[in-house]
């Protein structure tokens, strides 16, 4: 994979996740909203609890941009990708039996979805080698 195309889907999803993740954290509701996705008043604060999350991951998604940008480690990049690759796949499977549980939305998909092709993305790009020669 090129550096500009991994640093545009570093920057993209990095810049995604710490938005999303910083306006759950302070007006859920309002992120919600944009989602098209609704929550129990009562369950705000929760929201508010993985908009922490949310915010970490895009932060470590922002942190890949800048080791690709300096030119940095490949190792470093690699682990990014394992640790929020993990992280996605986890969300992505919680909201899938949430949703075949009836306890969340068919709108929650969207979700699954996102998360779900940053799997898949990170997944094959870790096994083919893409990060390799981030360095170069």
């Amino acid at each position: 994979m090129s550096r500009p195309i991994l640093i545009g889907y570093q920057l993209l999803i990095g810049f995604s996740d710490a938005m999303t993740g910083a306006l759950l954290i302070i007006a859920p509701v309002f992120a919600l909203g944009l989602m098209r996705l609704r929550a129990p008043a009562d369950a705000l604060p929760f929201v508010s609890f993985i908009g922490a999350f949310v915010l970490s991951v895009g932060l470590a998604c922002l942190y890949g941009a800048f080791v690709i940008a300096r030119r940095g480690s490949p190792c470093k990049l690699q682990v990014v990708w394992l640790l929020t690759a993990i992280t996605r796949a986890s969300v992505a499977i919680f909201v899938v039996g949430q949703i075949l549980a009836h306890t969340l939305g068919a709108g929650w998909l969207s979700v699954v979805l996102s998360d779900g092709a940053c799997v898949m993305i990170q997944a094959i790009g870790l096994r083919k080698g893409w990060l390799a020669h981030v360095a170069r």
